[in-house]
């Protein structure tokens, strides 16, 4: 079962509750004019009560909560969930049987075909059991078999065992629609992981030797610099954050550039300006940062005099609209390209990738603007990737969106 058949599934029962009531104006039962609208309702409504609690994976809290809704979709004396070891959970007056579900479908999880069992190994011979037969679908993600679902029922139908079908191929969708959401849980976390381990050791020692060059001197600054860098690995380094406000990652930015300015004084010049306005809204974890550190290290890099850093956060309509700029050297843009699709980009325009570990052995992997574009991408879609422009002597530009208000995100 793919996540393709399962969007066809969902598109052709849209269809025929819209077919089946045409002059459905609000989403209210007292609209439904016929039997068959309401059906179609009830079954949409309790198809919608338990995709959450599947959304969850194949977990025994997610089917306690789910099983009663399959149930209803089934009208069956009993269901119950199995994963490939145990039975998960059940419901109906005869659970007494399927809670013995999981020794009911071991031949369904060794063939992965639908199977109906009656007799002893279902009924328990009492004249009044409403359970006398079962039928038993797999659950798959992936293309694995994971587990099975059961519905047990007095007596047997062609209909039955099409219905039990078509409701575990449903709950199989469910599934890998969970283990989708997992993947990209993984995946972003891996990439996080992956930025934090790549904070550079140079920039660690250069930033502590600048701190310790102002002991002397001036040990007021020693300490301001020394809370500024501990305050920058604390948020680069803090688990579970995936998302931050805009403020908060404008102001470990900040922090970075006050460490930078101690390291290269008059050679390094910076520009911050931000709209208040979108100061609050929430966007990915150190998107901003890894731009910024790629501006000034690749823009002071064999070019001599002053290098201007500027980064701007704008209103602009639905989304913000941010820049990081520097007048250093640039790059070449195919070259930059290259790194950018390497690293799982692609950036719009002229792509700029140069930190690449060929130009600046000691700096960050392609990891950093990659990183980021394909973050904003996989987040808010190919349109929000970034916008890179460059060339060799001309200094560069990246400009990104971020939504405002992107689903699930605030």
């Amino acid at each position: 079962m793919t996540v393709v058949v399962v969007l066809l599934v969902a598109v052709t029962l849209l269809m025929v509750a819209l077919l089946a009531v045409p002059r459905l104006r609000r989403f209210r039962t007292a609209d439904l004019e016929s039997s068959a609208e309401r059906a179609t309702f009830a079954t949409l409504h309790t198809a919608g009560l338990a995709a959450p609690a599947l959304r969850e994976g194949l977990t025994v809290a997610g089917a306690e909560r789910a099983v009663k809704h399959l149930r209803t979709l089934l009208d069956a004396g009993a269901v119950a969930l199995t994963d490939d070891v145990r039975t998960l959970a059940v419901d109906g007056p005869s659970h007494h049987h399927a809670e013995h579900a999981i020794e009911h479908v071991r031949g369904v999880l060794r063939t992965g075909e639908t199977q109906m069992l009656s007799g002893p190994e279902i009924s328990c011979g009492k004249p009044d059991c409403p359970a006398r037969i079962a039928v038993a679908s797999p659950l798959v993600d992936g293309g694995a078999v994971v587990g099975a679902l059961v519905a047990y029922r007095r007596e047997s139908s062609t209909l039955l065992v099409r219905a039990v079908q078509e409701v575990a191929a449903w709950v199989s969708g469910q599934l890998e629609l969970a283990s989708a959401d997992r993947d990209r849980t993984r995946m972003v976390e891996a990439e996080l992981r992956a930025l934090r381990a790549q904070i550079s050791p140079h920039f660690i020692y250069n930033s502590l030797t600048a701190i310790a060059s102002f002991t002397r001197t001036d040990p007021d600054r020693a300490r301001e610099l020394l809370l500024e860098f501990a305050d920058f690995t604390r948020y680069a380094l803090r688990s579970g954050a995936e998302f931050t406000t805009l403020a908060e990652e404008l102001r470990n930015t900040e922090r970075y550039l006050v460490l930078e300015q101690a390291r290269f004084g008059d050679r390094l010049a910076v520009s911050l300006r931000a709209a208040p306005e979108v100061l609050p809204m929430s966007v990915p974890f150190l998107v901003i940062q890894p731009l910024v550190e790629n501006a000034v290290r690749h823009g002071l890099e064999g070019r001599p005099g002053t290098v201007r850093v500027s980064l701007t956060a704008a209103d602009d309509g639905p989304d913000a609209l941010i820049t990081v700029e520097d007048d250093g050297a640039g790059s070449d843009p195919e070259r930059i390209r290259s790194a950018l699709l390497s690293a799982g980009g692609g950036a719009h325009g002229e792509a700029d990738g140069r930190d690449r570990p060929e130009a600046d052995p000691g700096s960050r992997t392609s990891v950093g603007l990659g990183n980021v574009d394909a973050r904003l991408r996989k987040l808010y879609g190919d349109e929000y990737g970034l916008v890179v422009e460059t060339a060799p002597g001309a200094g560069t530009m990246v400009r990104l969106r971020i939504p405002k208000f992107a689903p699930g995100r605030g």
